[in-house]
């Protein structure tokens, strides 16, 4: 017997193949005319090589059809001081600032995305640096998340 909430679920995606969504990595979906086509730019910073590498988790393999030129900068803020006037947490404020462009040269899309992550100070020096480390590459990753979800809504406009 069917239950009211499968009875909802069922017409809800009845509603949605009517309406033409398709799943972006599907058949026929806008994410298939980046994945495998896009190339970023050149890693130059740690964050570069995380942020590398988030996207080619997301867009699949580096090709040669698109160029992604980014540029991420990173503010860090003190967050928790202590009476002592020692800080023991810090906020990694960052940016990024994309332009997707065709062989021709052709800016197809661009934009900026932002993000933040924390990380504590307490501990040794090596836990510091560690979790430093851990907190800029989460950073990148979030970023690179997010130029992702903006290329896909813009490669519905792509040809092809």
């Amino acid at each position: 017997m069917w239950s009211p909430d499968r009875r909802t679920a069922l017409l809800g995606l009845l509603a949605l193949a009517g309406c033409g969504l398709t799943p972006v990595y599907g058949p026929g979906g806008a994410g298939r005319r980046l994945f495998g086509k896009v190339r970023p730019r050149d890693p130059q910073t740690y964050q570069d090589f995380a942020f590398n590498r988030r996207l080619g988790e997301r867009l699949g393999g580096e090709g040669s059809d698109y160029d992604l030129d980014y540029r991420l900068n990173v503010g860090v803020v003190a967050q928790a001081i202590t009476p002592d006037e020692v800080t023991n947490r810090y906020s990694l404020n960052g940016t990024a600032d994309f332009v997707l462009k065709d062989r021709a040269g052709r800016v197809l899309t661009q934009g900026r995305v932002s993000n933040f992550s924390s990380y504590s100070t307490t501990g040794t020096t090596i836990a510091t640096l560690s979790a430093e480390g851990d907190a800029r590459s989460r950073l990148a990753e979030m970023l690179a998340d997010q130029v992702v979800t903006r290329l896909l809504a813009a490669s519905a406009q792509l040809p092809g």
